[in-house]
């Protein structure tokens, strides 16, 4: 029998959960430990950072970051594959699954540390992991902790009074635009998942999990919700299709959210780590966002236009980027 890889993770944790429902798509044999004091030595052996997904391999490897070990695990167990064949695709693909990691978390942290009701609730939920079966009373006092500890860190994913409305417009075009997509197919790319959905479907799970931003699922966006679920568990239902079939609905996403915000948002946070700024400003639909420069952020852009640049017939590619403005972004 094959060892099986341990996966560590929480289930508030949107990277979790992605990594999480790749291994059971690929039918790798793994075990699932929510992170908690009980294994916190195994955790921090195999751990680099104090961060899940944490996936120790059966020769005691510990891999970390979702991406990274989606791409490593992808090259192990190519079939089903993730990536389209089609190269324009397979790279929108990925565009997508980096805009879900990046500029899609900025909603989900915004929803669930903003409104009092969906700190509470999650707070409570991290609390009842970490702790077990204690006291209410003791549960109350670490929920409470939590959210003074969460809190501050809204201003890492640019979260304020200031772009709020940006953030929650953003939020809710998404819904419109991926409740149009999804109103035929199961996932985003055609009959079976793509890098895409993993990066992007489970962002909107976790806000599907809040009380604020899930009401607003349930209300607006039922084909999205679905689509959420049906990525807990997900399975090859058919091909991939072809990019004519998908533009009309595609497209949108691309030009109004991807070319519209999360890449000039991208290029700037780049820029201004790399000038040393402690605080950047972007014009994004002709009003100011401003964040602190994120490293991650930076170094995962780099690696998206080297994607980009490894395309060697870029003709197709190139003609969908022009048109959906984001071909600027990644020269």
């Amino acid at each position: 029998m094959v060892a099986p890889y341990r996966i560590f993770g929480v289930e508030l944790s949107p990277y979790s959960l992605k990594t999480l429902a790749y291994f059971r798509y690929k039918q790798i044999p793994h075990e699932w430990f929510v992170r908690n004091a009980e294994n916190a030595e195994e955790f921090k052996r195999h751990a680099k950072l104090p961060l899940v997904p944490l996936v120790v391999t059966p020769d005691g490897e510990g891999l970390q970051d979702s991406t990274p070990i989606i791409e490593a695990m992808e090259a192990l167990h190519p079939e089903p594959s993730i990536h389209p064949d089609d190269p324009a695709l397979a790279f929108l693909s990925a565009l997508i699954e980096e805009y879900g990691d990046e500029w899609g978390n900025k909603a989900m942290f915004h929803y669930r540390w903003t409104y009092r009701a969906d700190q509470l609730s999650a707070a409570e939920r991290i609390a009842r992991i970490n702790l077990g079966d204690v006291a209410e009373e003791v549960i109350e006092q670490v929920r409470d902790s939590i959210v003074d500890r969460m809190v501050p860190r809204l201003a890492f994913v640019g979260s304020s009074e200031t772009t709020r409305d940006q953030l929650e417009a953003s939020f809710r075009r998404q819904l419109q635009l991926l409740e149009l997509h999804l109103a035929g197919r199961p996932y985003l790319f055609g009959g079976r998942p793509a890098f895409a959905d993993f990066g992007l479907s489970f962002q909107l799970h976790q806000c599907s999990t809040d009380p604020t931003a899930g009401a607003q699922m349930r209300e607006t966006a039922p084909a999205v919700l679905s689509w959420c679920e049906r990525m807990l568990e997900p399975t090859a239902e058919g091909g991939f299709e072809s990019w004519d079939s998908l533009a009309p609905t595609l497209e949108p996403l691309l030009e109004k959210e991807i070319a519209g915000l999360f890449l000039p948002w991208s290029d700037a946070n780049s820029r201004a780590l790399a000038a040393g700024k402690p605080e950047f400003t972007v014009e994004l639909e002709g009003q100011a966002f401003t964040q602190r420069p994120q490293k991650y952020h930076a170094k995962s852009l780099a690696v998206l236009r080297q994607r980009y640049a490894a395309v060697r017939d870029r003709t197709t590619l190139d003609e969908i980027l022009e048109k959906t403005s984001c071909l600027a972004w990644l020269r």
